[in-house]
């Protein structure tokens, strides 16, 4: 039995409607009607007044479901405006199943499509707010095993794939075509790509070996595709076509654009009649006016040379089929074999006629304006795009129609990234306490909330046709905060008695270099330093009560002259009476005195500098040894006069002087030793040192002997 197929060429000039019928692989195309739109409804492709171009459509529904009984759905094609391509694969595990059917390698074909279409969706070349619909695809290569094969179907392997390149088209452009179709009481059944639609009639597989370029020259756009090494290796357009040649008639001759349109259309005759719009007639040569458009046509045929040049990698193909109504542009096909550096025999204008495995009523006339027509209903059979329709946020989302189509894949078309399903999480803060990094993570974003027909859902549920799908985003996670005080803690503090004053022991915070609170809010990159002084050492430094052990510098003046010198000492601690290290860490309640050195003396000054404050000498007097001691100078500091026992301060002034002291003489014995003369005896005495006589006054030295000799009288 015969399937019928219903199709629709909706071109810028003109819709064709027709009737295909298809049995074991033959089509029959049944009726076809052409009408033109009453005005300019379509520019470059795309509809812009969707109520007049509905009406054309449902004109021409309206006869046919005369002659062919009601038509409810309808296969379509779009122009490339805005075209974009993108290649996808597809590879399924094929060992536990049976033999591949068609269903098997068209569920195959259309997920590599889907995605390539989620490629494109997630590329840098579709802008964030647009969404782009899939339009058609052609396979590139069948595998079977890794390995290239003609035809998937019947197969058996372990494994089968296939590479396809699709095509997709904004929105606007998909949108206003469905509008179109619903506002004639039409479903679209199958949706393709002009240039898809006229190569798979034209150009069979077998022969795209073959570098072909296949041109749909319409009113509005032309269509392009590149056939190469056995597949479709590219598809384009461009935004010029017939009408361009329509504009340079009605402009140079002042005519209406419909008249200038059947003008174009009467070149092929002699000569042709002009009416412009001041109402005066005039026959004109027909290859007057082919001149007059011939800039208009190099145009044309540079602009469609360009395109292909650069979808076939710089150079022109073997061949160029043209086809669509704008192909029969007078002498087009002499330029494109100038533009692209071909013989003129590999430029061919391609009808119906050249179709195979198609029939005609006999009323249809051969035009190559037919081939896209019934490229459409035949595409539609071959390798269609169905799409089903659901809503996101009450945004009406198109799905290509799969077995399974989850709600995840119903998002993505909605340019909701996986990403945007959870609240973002907050920003973290990284700190720095005491050299080490400490890195605080912002809180979590809330998951957002997914309801299918008013029920909860997951992204991985099934879909059907009108599912309504309600999205409620999640809520952000809020940015990382913290205090100081959690990141250090409570350090607790200690309460002590230093000296009879109590005092607080408690650590230094500082936040970059500044001290601060323990409940000071933290920002990113912030420096967190804690200062713990707790040893007896630390604190009584802190506390300005203690002198460090070692060496202090004393500042003097001697004589008038400026002496710097150093004494040693040491500071005590204690604790409890006890005497305890400088190192000791103290605890609350601790009661800690101290007891510091005393400052040097001037002996212990004198002694430390080398000076000698004392002439000394160890005599023998009678027999006795005598320890003789005697000043070398007088001292005073600050003005007065003071002995060698006498604490010095930093800054004192010392003066020695030593003008009113002589050495040590005899008489200085009788300092040092308990002596009386006798009361009776002998009346005269010698003093002897060392066996010689000497005088009272006489000076000695360590080591003398000396002694008092008496006699009854004088020795001289």
């Amino acid at each position: 039995m015969a399937t019928t197929l219903f199709a629709l060429d909706i071109g810028t000039r003109s819709v064709v409607g027709l009737i295909l019928q298809e049995e074991d692989g033959i089509y029959h195309v049944a009726d076809l009607i052409s009408v033109e739109h009453k005005e300019r409804s379509m520019i470059d492709g795309q509809i812009h007044n969707i109520l007049s171009v509905a009406k054309v459509i449902s004109e021409i529904k309206t006869e046919l479901e005369m002659r062919h009984g009601p038509l409810k759905r309808v296969s379509v094609a779009a122009a490339g405006r805005a075209l974009k391509t993108a290649e996808g694969s597809m590879e399924i595990n094929t060992s536990d199943q049976a033999l591949m059917s068609m269903e098997d390698v068209n569920r195959l074909e259309l997920g590599a499509v889907q995605q390539a279409q989620q490629k494109l969706l997630l590329s840098d070349s579709v802008p964030m707010d647009d969404y782009y619909y899939c339009v058609g695809y052609s396979v590139l290569r069948y595998k079977l095993d890794g390995e290239e094969i003609g035809s998937l179907i019947d197969q058996a392997g372990q494994t089968a794939g296939v590479e396809v390149i699709a095509t997709f088209l904004p929105r606007v452009v998909v949108e206003s075509l469905l509008s179109a179709l619903k506002r004639a009481d039409l479903e679209m059944e199958a949706l393709t790509l002009e240039p898809i639609a006229a190569i798979n009639v034209l150009i069979p597989p077998s022969m795209r070996r073959l570098n072909v370029a296949l041109v749909d020259i319409g009113a509005g756009t032309s269509d392009i595709a590149i056939t190469n090494e056995n597949t479709v290796t590219a598809y384009g357009m461009v935004p010029i076509a017939g009408d361009e040649i329509t504009e340079a008639l009605s402009n140079h001759y002042l005519l209406d654009f419909p008249v200038a349109e059947l003008t174009k259309r009467e070149l092929a005759a002699e000569e042709v009649t002009i009416s412009d719009i001041l109402g005066f007639e005039q026959q004109v040569p027909s290859s007057e006016v082919i001149s007059i458009l011939q800039p208009a046509t190099e145009r044309l045929a540079q602009s469609i040379s360009e395109e292909i040049k650069r979808l076939n990698n710089g150079k022109s193909p073997q061949a160029v089929m043209v086809v669509g109504g704008g192909s029969l542009t007078p002498r087009l096909t002499d330029e494109l074999s100038r533009s692209l550096d071909l013989p003129l025999n590999r430029i061919g204008i391609r009808g119906i006629d050249a179709l195979t495995g198609v029939t005609y009523a006999e009323e249809i006339e051969s035009s190559p304006a037919l081939v896209t027509p019934i490229g459409i209903a035949i595409a539609a059979r071959r390798a269609p795009i169905h799409y089903m329709s659901v809503t996101v946020n009450d945004k009406t989302i198109r799905l290509f129609e799969l077995k399974e189509m989850a709600v995840g894949d119903a998002l993505l078309a909605a340019k909701i990234k996986p990403g945007e399903l959870y609240g973002k999480p907050g920003l973290g803060m990284s700190i720095t306490v005491n050299s080490q990094t400490v890195f605080i993570p912002g809180e979590h974003g809330t998951p957002s909330t997914l309801l299918v027909n008013g029920k909860s859902a997951s992204t991985k549920d099934l879909l059907s046709n009108g599912d309504q799908i309600q999205l409620t985003r999640g809520e952000n996670g809020r940015d990382a905060n913290a205090t100081v005080r959690d990141l250090v803690g409570d350090i607790p503090t200690k309460r002590v008695m230093f000296n009879g004053k109590e005092k607080t022991v408690a650590p230094v915070i500082l936040l970059n270099g500044n001290q601060v609170r323990l409940d000071t809010a933290l920002q990113d990159r912030d420096e967190i330093t804690v200062i713990q002084k707790e040893s007896i050492k630390d604190l009584a430094a802190e506390w300005n009560n203690s002198i460090p052990a070692g060496q202090e510098p004393l500042q003097l003046f001697v004589n008038q002259k400026s002496v710097q010198t150093k004494f040693s000492f040491k500071t005590t601690y204690l604790v409890g009476g006890r005497s305890v290290s400088e190192s000791y860490v103290v605890s609350d309640g601790d009661d800690i005195k101290t007891e510091y050195p005393k400052m040097p003396t001037i002996g212990q000054l004198a002694q430390e500098a080398g000076l000698v404050l004392h002439d000394k000498a160890t005599v023998e007097f009678n027999g006795t040894q005598v320890d003789i001691q005697k000043k070398r100078y007088s001292i005073r500091v600050n003005g007065e006069a003071v002995d060698e026992s006498a604490t010095l301060s930093s800054g004192d002034r010392i003066d020695l002087d030593t003008t009113d002291f002589a050495p040590i003489v005899f008489s200085d014995v009788f300092a040092f030793v308990e002596y009386e003369l006798p009361t009776s005896g002998p009346s005269h005495y010698q003093l002897i040192r060392n066996g010689e006589t000497i005088g009272f006054h006489d000076q000695i030295f360590s080591g003398d002997k000396l002694e008092i000799r008496f006699s009854d009288k004088l020795n001289v």
